[in-house]
C-alpha cells in the first residue's frame, strides 16, 4: 500500500511551527484526556492533539471501517490489533483530512475547537498496555564500554555477543509515560572489599537511553517470525529510559542477570511514531562479523537514522545535555531482535515492547548512559549549577528527546522525561 501520508510536498492547514517534531508526515498516535474527556486516541499536529475518537463521531472515519469505539479506548492495542495495512490507511486518511488543499475538515469551523486541542491543555497517557517487555543489549559500543570497564578491555565483548541479539525479560508493570516521576530504589549492595552487603538507597542510579518497538500482532506458540516478515508485526516506536541501580545491578546479576537494579522503573514516551513514517529514515547498519547465522540474515536497510540526546536538570536549575548520540550505531536491528526472539517459538502480543539497550555511539559524548559517560564514577560531569555528576541525584530532571530529519521534513518522538524522588 502507498503511504501518502510520507509525502514530503504535503503541507497541513493546521499551523505547524518551524522544528515542530510534529508535521503532517509523522501523524503518531497517543492516549490523552482532557478536563472534560475521558481517555481516548489522538494523533499529534504541530502543538495540538487531533482527537480521533470525536472525528469518528462525526463520521470522518466512516470508509476505514473501524467503529467508534475503538478511539474511545484508554490503550492503543485494539486500534493497533488491526493490523499494519489498516493503520496505513488511517494514518493517509488523517493526513489527507490535514491537507491544506482539503477543505472538509478545515471548513468545519464550529468543530474545530472540539476536535484540535491544545497539547497544553491535554493530559498524555501511557499509550498501550505492555504485557510483556524484553529489553535488548544490542550496541557493540555500549557492551565494549561496560566489558572494558568490568572485564579484561582485551575480550569486553562476551563469546556469544555476536553471534545473537542478547537480551532478558523485564518488568511490564513498572513501565511508565513520561512526566511520572520515579523513586529513587533500595536494595542490597555490595561495597568495595566489604565481606557482607549492605542495605539502603541505591547511591549509583543512572539512566540508559533507548527506544522501543511496540508490536501489533500475535503469532501462535511454537511458531516463528523470519526478519523478512518482522515489519509486518512492528507498529511503532517510543523513546525509552531504561533506569537502572548500577551497585545494586553489580551485586546481583550473577548469575541470573538483571533484577531489582532494573525492575523497579522504565519511562517511554507518550507518542508511537509508526514504522511508516520512518520508512524515508531507514540506513544500512553496521557490518556484522563473523557472518550471522541464516535466520538471523535481514536483507535491505535495517537500521534508522534517529538523532537523540539526554539532558539532565538539576533541581531549580539550567539543564545540560550530556549525550548526543543516534539509533542508526545499533549493532543488532529489530527484524534480526524479533526474530531470534520468536525462533524458538516464544509467541508474541499486541501491545508488546522491546527496547533496544543501551544506544551508545563511538564517541565519549555519544555514550548512552552515566556510567559511561563519567566512565564508572572517575570524571564526573560538571553541571552549570557549580555541582558534578558522577550518577544521577535526587531532584534531577532526565529528559530524552528524539528526532529524524531529511529533504526539509523532521519527524519527531517529542520527549520522555522524569523527576528523581528521594528513597523512602
Amino acid at each position: 500500500m502507498i503511504i501518502t501520508a510520507n509525502e514530503p510536498s504535503l503541507k497541513s492547514w493546521v499551523e505547524v511551527r518551524p522544528g515542530s517534531d510534529f508535521p503532517i508526515q509523522n501523524l503518531p498516535f497517543g492516549i490523552f484526556q482532557t478536563a472534560d474527556t475521558q481517555p481516548r486516541v489522538g494523533v499529534a499536529i504541530g502543538d495540538y492533539v487531533l482527537d480521533l475518537k470525536m472525528l469518528a463521531h462525526e463520521g470522518f472515519l466512516e470508509a476505514l471501517h473501524i467503529p467508534e469505539s475503538v478511539f474511545a479506548q484508554p490503550y492503543l492495542n485494539e486500534l493497533m490489533a488491526y493490523g499494519k495495512e489498516k493503520i496505513t490507511e488511517v494514518r493517509n486518511r488523517i493526513a489527507d483530512l490535514l491537507n491544506v488543499e482539503n477543505e472538509d475538515l478545515q471548513d468545519e469551523e464550529d468543530l474545530l475547537a472540539d476536535l484540535l486541542v491544545p497539547m497544553k491543555e491535554a493530559k498524555m497517557l501511557m499509550p498501550v498496555l505492555v504485557r510483556d517487555y524484553t529489553d535488548f543489549y544490542s550496541s557493540k559500543e555500549h557492551a565494549t564500554n561496560v566489558g572494558t570497564m568490568f572485564r579484561d578491555p582485551a575480550n569486553a565483548l562476551l563469546p556469544n555477543w555476536k553471534h545473537l541479539p542478547v537480551g532478558y525479560h523485564g518488568r511490564a508493570s513498572s513501565i511508565i509515560v513520561s512526566g511520572e516521576p520515579i523513586r529513587r530504589p533500595k536494595g542490597q549492595r555490595k561495597d568495595g572489599d566489604k565481606d557482607q552487603p549492605v542495605f539502603g538507597p541505591s547511591g549509583r542510579l543512572d539512566f540508559e537511553l533507548e527506544m522501543a518497538f511496540i508490536t501489533c500482532k500475535e503469532n501462535k506458540l511454537g511458531e516463528s517470525i523470519s526478519t523478512s516478515e518482522a515489519d509486518d508485526y512492528i507498529f511503532g516506536f517510543v523513546l525509552f529510559n531504561d533506569w537502572s541501580a548500577r551497585d545494586m545491578q553489580a551485586w546481583e546479576y550473577v548469575p541470573l542477570g538483571p533484577f531489582l537494579a532494573k525492575n523497579f522503573a522504565s519511562s517511554v514516551s507518550p507518542w508511537v511514531v509508526t514504522l511508516d513514517a520512518l520508512k524515508p529514515f531507514r540506513v544500512a547498519g553496521p557490518t556484522q562479523e563473523p557472518e550471522v547465522l541464516p535466520y538471523l540474515k535481514a536483507e535491505g536497510l535495517n537500521n534508522f537514522d534517529i538523532n537523540l540526546e539526554v539532558g539532565i536538570q538539576p533541581k531549580g536549575g539550567a539543564e545540560k545535555v550530556v549525550c548526543r548520540s543516534n539509533f542508526k550505531h545499533m549493532y543488532w536491528n529489530i527484524r534480526q531482535q524479533l526474530a531470534h526472539h520468536t525462533i524458538n517459538g516464544c509467541n508474541i502480543n499486541v501491545g508488546d515492547m522491546y527496547a533496544s539497550g543501551t544506544i551508545s555511539g563511538p564517541t565519549p559524548d555519544s555514550y548512552g548512559s552515566m556510567l559511561e559517560l563519567a566512565w564508572k564514577g572517575t570524571k564526573p560531569i560538571p553541571m552549570p549549577d557549580g555541582t558534578n555528576r558522577s550518577f544521577l541525584q535526587d531532584g534531577d530532571t532526565v529528559t530524552m528527546r528524539g528526532f529524524a530529519e531529511k529533504d526539509g521534513i523532521r519527524i519527531g518522538f517529542g520527549e520522555v522525561k522524569a523527576e528523581i524522588l528521594p528513597a523512602t
